[in-house]
């Protein structure tokens, strides 16, 4: 975890990606495409645990159907950099059997996180799987999955800010930093 002056010190350093009003208007566009395709559904909407929570308390309101709403938590990041293995640390439950099942998502890097959230998910009976990521990094990788509704596209780059961390802080910022490249 990063002392205060740390934290500051790398936000300082960072360079701006995408500013508040961006991210908004992104937010705002995810949700009218949710709303044109899942307005007769009643889905399930996972948030995935923390990344996700910012982005999924500001569409959750943009939504103009009924939904219910819970939560699962799995990381291959913690507070590194790079991604490594899969941790649940809250699994999906048996109330996904027969739903349609929503997942929101702050970032599909690699894609194997929410690649793995959705074999869970139809494993335990979902009948149809939505994801929507925040932000969809451009790394030239082959990702084994594709969101179904995407924010914005980002450099392939560390990435901060908007519930996506830097060794666990500035998830609260309402823009997009990526750290400097030296």
């Amino acid at each position: 975890m990063l002392s205060n002056q740390q934290a500051r010190i790398i936000l300082q350093d960072a360079e701006l990606i995408h500013s508040a009003d961006e991210v908004q208007a992104a937010v705002r566009r995810v949700a009218d495409a949710i709303n044109l395709e899942l307005a007769d559904q009643h889905p399930l909407v996972l948030s995935v645990m923390g990344g996700a929570v910012v982005f999924t308390g500001q569409l959750l309101p943009m939504l103009d159907f009924p939904l219910d709403f819970d939560y699962l938590h799995v990381s291959r990041y913690g507070n590194e950099k790079q991604g490594g293995e899969l941790h649940w640390k809250v699994a999906p439950r048996e109330n996904v059997r027969g739903k349609v099942v929503l997942v929101v998502d702050d970032i599909l890097d690699e894609g194997e996180t929410l690649h793995a959230i959705r074999q869970r998910v139809m494993e335990l009976g979902a009948s149809r799987f939505y994801s929507a990521v925040f932000a969809d990094k451009a790394n030239g990788k082959n990702k084994p999955i594709h969101a179904d509704f995407v924010g914005m596209e980002l450099p392939d780059r560390f990435v901060f800010g908007y519930g996506m961390d830097i060794h666990g802080a500035w998830r609260n910022l309402p823009a997009i930093y990526a750290v400097k490249e030296n």
